[in-house]
């Protein structure tokens, strides 16, 4: 069966969000990307990130770097904190503060930097070392990207996960399958493909097109954590999925709201804003979504996002 994971998303795959996902039918996720200078000094923010329970396994961690040195010290930081199923390199970051730093998808400009993490992880770590990348830099470069693709698994990358999208286009526009369907043809190590998976048809999709071995659910699981079940019963046998009713969603909205008051950490407010984005995530699938997604934003607490949504949400 092709795996199906839940992405690494930067301030949205907190711990409330991935047990949310697992509930409804991931079987796999990452932690939020770790920056690894923040690791190494001890970052509170940081550790929070790594929060993790029982519940919530297999699980693999995405590091953000580009020296070598630096990268090691943070993997063995992070190996003695948590136990991961792998740790994957991050070549695919496209935001500017973290191009300036010469990290993300700035590595695919020069990537003779991540060669030397990704063997320095595998000489030093006993565990899986993986890598992230995108189509290309500023414009799509096939060549070069096979042969980043192929220097990757040289030097030791387990698997290659690739965005279909070059850093210039940010998460917009097209996908660029045959540029994943060409990393996949010339290397022998599991190819992943990312991006534009908002629903089981385009999930299949990205399996057709590219023939890669399983594909990074990212955007497509924001108040949708039925995705993942959706994908694997279309894929196994062309079911389409059930319309998910107002109830199921107001149930799910309220467990996942439960979850980030359970598990969220830092100062109230902090929490609030997280609860906000959960509440808009949903509302896109509720009548009135623009006035609740207005008021949502507006909510200072726990307990007024839920009488919120009592008060304009049908179902359970």
């Amino acid at each position: 069966m092709p795996k199906i994971y839940l992405a690494p998303l930067a301030g949205c795959s907190d711990l409330a969000f991935r047990l949310i996902c697992r509930e409804y039918g991931a079987k796999f996720a990452f932690f939020e990307m770790v920056d690894a200078h923040s690791l190494i000094y001890e970052s509170r923010q940081t550790f929070d990130v790594l929060e993790t329970c029982p519940e919530d396994k297999p699980i693999a961690a995405q590091l953000l770097g580009c020296d070598p040195d630096i990268m090691l010290k943070a993997a063995k930081r992070l190996l003695a904190i948590v136990k991961v199923s792998s740790i994957d390199v991050n070549a695919a970051c496209p935001v500017t503060k973290v191009i300036k730093k010469k990290c993300g998808a700035y590595l695919m400009r020069d990537p003779s930097g991540l060669y030397k993490t990704i063997k320095k992880l595998v000489s030093s770590l006993d565990i899986p070392i993986t890598v992230k990348l995108r189509s290309g830099f500023e414009m799509e470069d096939h060549k070069k990207l096979v042969s980043i693709a192929k220097n990757c698994e040289k030097h030791g990358a387990a698997t290659i996960f690739i965005h279909g999208r070059t850093r210039s286009q940010l998460y917009s526009g097209d996908v660029d399958y045959e540029a994943i369907r060409l990393v996949k043809e010339n290397v022998k190590v599991p190819v992943f493909g990312s991006g534009n998976v908002f629903n089981h048809e385009l999930a299949k999709k990205m399996f057709d097109e590219t023939g890669c071995d399983g594909i990074l659910v990212a955007r497509g699981a924001f108040g949708n954590p039925w995705i993942f079940k959706q994908i694997e019963d279309y894929l196994k046998d062309c079911k389409l999925p059930h319309k998910i009713s107002m109830a199921s969603r107001k149930k799910a909205l309220k467990r996942h709201l439960y979850l980030v008051n359970k598990y969220r950490k830092g100062v109230e407010s902090s929490k609030v804003g997280i609860m906000r984005k959960v509440g808009i995530w949903y509302s896109k699938s509720f009548k009135n979504a623009a006035k609740l997604r207005g008021l949502f934003g507006q909510a200072r607490s726990y307990e007024e996002i839920l009488a919120l949504v009592e008060k304009f949400i049908c179902g359970v």
